[in-house]
C-alpha cells in the first residue's frame, strides 16, 4: 500500500500520487467528453438523425438515444468490474478507453437520416450502447485505482480530483463546441458538428500513452501475491446477501440522488435554457462553461471536507439542498433569462381546453404515428413555441381551443378526417393565428438578450453546479470504503452505474417529456426532487459513515 509521503506542493499530494491521479483523470476527462458532447449537441443530433419524426418526438428520441448509453452502463460495470477484480485495475481501464475512443470518433463520420434513412439512427444508437458499455468499466477502474493508492485520511482529497474530470469533460466539450460554432458559422449545423467528435482521436492517443505508463494498484498486487483475490467477483458481489444488500443501499441511499443532482444541475439546466426558455445555444453554452469553470475546484473542497466530517454528511446535505431549492432556482432562471416569458405567463396565462380522451402522450420511437387530434396539434404547437400552459377538460368530441389570457381564443385543428393536403393548409393557418395571438399577448419567440440579466443567470447556474460538487466530490471515496478490495471494482461499479446510468442518465428525457405532457415548465423537476429526497432518507437511516475505514 502507498505510504504517507511528504507533499511536494500546495495540493497536499506527493509527486508519485499526483502522477497516478493525473493519468487516471486524464483518461476520464476524455471518457466524459464524449457523453457531454452528445448531450450538448442534442438539438443538432435530432435534426441529423431523427428528422423522420415530428420535432417534439425527435428531440425526446434524441435524448433517449443519449440515455441509451447510460442504460447499458450497469452491464459494463459487471463485465469490466469482473475483469478488473480478476486481471487488475490498469489493464481493464486501458481496454475501456480504447473502446470508448473509437466509438466516439465514429459518430463524427456517420451518415445522416437524409443520406441513409433509418440506418443512421440505428448506427448512432449502436455506438451509444458501445460507449456506455465501456464507460461502465471506466469510472470504477479509475476510482478504485486512485483510492487504493491514497494514504489514510486523504482518500476524499485524492479521489475528488477524479470527480473534477467529469465537469472538466463537459467544460472541454463546451469550449470545443463554442470554438467550432464561432469559426464555422452556419456550417456548424450542417457538417461542423462532426469536428468535436473527430477531435477525440487526439485525446484518445494522449490518454492511452499516459495510461500505458501506469503500474498496477498496490492493493491488487498484494492480493495477487497473497492469493486472496476473488475467483468469481460477480458471484461474490451478487450472491452474498450482505454484500448485495449493501449494493442496493448504496444505489438508493447514495448514487441515485447524487446522479439526479448531477444531471439536473448540468445537463437539464442547459436543456432548460435552450429548449424551454429559448436562449440561443451559444450564450447558454458560454454561461454553463463559465459556471463550471468557477465551481470545478469545489469538487476538491468537498472531497477534503469529507475527509474531516464524513462522506455521508456532505453527499446527503447536497441532495437535500437541491431538492428544497430546485423549483425556486429554476423559476429565478426564467425570471432573469427570459423575463418576457414570465411576464406573459402571469398576465395572459394559456390553457388548452380539450377532451381529455383526445390528448395523447406524443412519443413515437418508430416515427410511424401521426398526431392529428386537435388536442395533440395544440400541445405540439405550444411546446414548440416554449409556451407554458394549463390543461382544462372540455366535452367529449369537442375541438380543442387555446385560451390566451381572457381576450384571445384560437381554435385548434382536427385532422382525423381531413385529407392530408387540407390538414396541412389548416395547420399552417392555425400556426399563424396562434403565433399572432401569442405575440399580441407578449409571448416572445425567443429570449431577448437585451432584457436578460446574464450575471444572475450565471450565479444561479453556479449554485446548481455547486450542488453537483457536493454530491459528486466525496462519492468515489464513500463507495470504495463500503466494499472489500477483492470484489471492490465490481461491487462499487454496479451501484454507481445503476445510479448514474438509470436514475441520472434519464433525467433530461424524463423531465422534458413531463414538461411536454403537462405544459408546466417546472413539472419535470419533480423527478430529480423525489429521487434526491429518497436518497437523503435512505442514506441517512441505513448507510454507514466510512471515512476512517481501511481499503485493504
Amino acid at each position: 500500500m502507498a505510504t504517507n509521503a511528504l507533499p511536494a506542493d500546495g495540493t497536499g499530494i506527493d509527486k508519485a500520487h499526483r502522477q497516478v491521479i493525473f493519468a487516471s483523470s486524464l483518461g476520464t476527462v476524455f471518457e466524459w467528453y464524449d457523453f457531454y458532447l452528445y448531450g450538448s449537441l442534442a438539438p443538432i443530433i435530432t435534426k441529423q438523425f431523427f428528422s423522420g419524426v415530428n420535432e417534439t418526438t425527435g428531440f425526446i428520441f434524441a435524448l433517449l438515444a443519449f440515455a441509451a448509453g447510460f442504460f447499458v452502463r450497469p452491464f459494463g460495470a459487471l463485465l469490466f468490474g469482473r475483469l478488473g477484480d480478476l486481471m487488475g485495475r490498469k489493464h481493464t481501464f486501458l481496454i475501456t478507453i480504447v473502446i470508448m475512443g473509437f466509438s466516439t470518433a465514429l459518430v463524427g463520420v456517420l451518415p445522416s437520416y437524409a443520406t441513409a434513412g433509418v440506418i443512421a439512427p440505428v448506427a448512432l444508437i449502436a455506438l451509444r450502447l458501445l460507449q456506455g458499455l465501456a464507460l461502465g468499466g471506466e469510472y470504477g477502474g479509475a476510482a478504485t485505482y486512485v483510492g487504493e493508492h491514497a494514504p489514510p485520511g486523504r482518500r476524499g482529497r485524492y479521489t475528488s480530483w477524479i470527480q473534477t474530470t467529469a465537469t472538466l469533460g463537459l467544460f472541454l466539450s463546451l469550449i470545443v463546441i463554442l470554438v467550432c460554432r464561432k469559426s464555422l458559422g452556419a456550417d456548424f449545423e450542417t457538417w461542423g458538428w462532426r469536428v468535436p467528435f473527430l477531435v477525440s482521436i487526439v485525446l484518445l492517443a494522449v490518454s492511452v500513452y499516459i495510461r500505458m505508463r501506469l503500474a498496477e494498484s498496490p492493493v491488487f498486487m498484494e492480493m495477487k501475491a497473497s492469493g486472496t483475490s476473488s475467483k468469481a467477483p460477480i458471484r461474490e458481489s451478487l450472491g452474498n446477501w450482505a454484500n448485495l444488500r449493501l449494493i442496493i443501499l448504496a444505489l438508493l441511499g447514495a448514487t441515485a440522488g447524487q446522479a439526479v443532482v448531477w444531471y439536473c444541475g448540468q445537463f437539464y439546466a442547459l436543456f432548460y435554457l435552450t429548449q424551454i426558455l429559448k436562449v440561443d445555444a451559444y450564450t447558454a453554452n458560454l454561461l454553463m462553461a463559465a459556471a463550471l469553470a468557477a465551481a470545478t475546484l469545489f469538487f476538491v473542497v468537498f472531497g477534503i471536507l469529507s475527509d474531516k466530517i464524513g462522506r455521508k454528511t456532505v453527499v446527503l446535505t447536497g441532495c437535500l439542498l437541491a431538492a428544497v431549492t430546485y423549483v425556486p432556482i429554476f423559476k429565478a432562471i426564467t425570471h432573469y433569462a427570459n423575463p418576457a416569458l414570465e411576464r406573459a405567463a402571469a398576465t395572459a396565462p394559456v390553457s388548452i381546453v380539450a377532451d381529455p380522451g383526445a390528448c395523447t402522450f406524443q412519443f413515437d420511437p418508430v416515427g410511424k404515428k401521426k398526431y392529428l387530434q386537435s388536442c395533440d396539434v395544440a400541445k405540439a404547437a405550444l411546446s414548440k413555441a416554449g409556451v407554458p400552459y394549463r390543461n382544462e377538460p372540455a366535452t367529449v368530441g369537442a375541438v380543442a381551443q387555446i385560451h390566451i389570457g381572457t381576450s384571445a381564443t384560437v381554435d385548434s385543428v382536427d385532422g382525423t378526417s381531413m385529407p392530408a393536403a387540407d390538414f396541412k393548409a389548416a395547420s399552417e393557418k392555425f400556426t399563424k393565428e396562434l403565433g399572432a395571438a401569442l405575440k399580441d399577448a407578449g409571448y416572445p419567440a425567443k429570449a431577448d438578450p437585451e432584457a436578460a440579466n446574464w450575471p444572475m443567470v450565471w450565479l444561479l447556474l453556479f449554485i446548481l453546479v455547486l450542488y453537483v460538487t457536493m454530491v459528486y466530490g466525496p462519492i468515489a471515496a464513500w463507495l470504495i470504503e463500503l466494499f472489500p478490495a477483492r470484489i471492490r471494482y465490481t461491487s462499487m461499479s454496479l451501484p454507481y452505474h445503476l445510479g448514474n446510468g438509470w436514475f441520472g442518465g434519464f433525467v433530461p428525457a424524463i423531465a422534458f417529456a413531463l414538461v411536454a405532457m403537462t405544459g408546466d415548465i417546472y413539472y419535470g423537476l419533480r423527478y430529480p426532487i423525489i429521487v434526491a429526497l429518497m436518497t437523503f432518507v435512505i442514506g441517512l437511516l441505513f448507510l454507514p459513515e466510512t471515512k476512517d475505514r481501511q481499503v485493504k
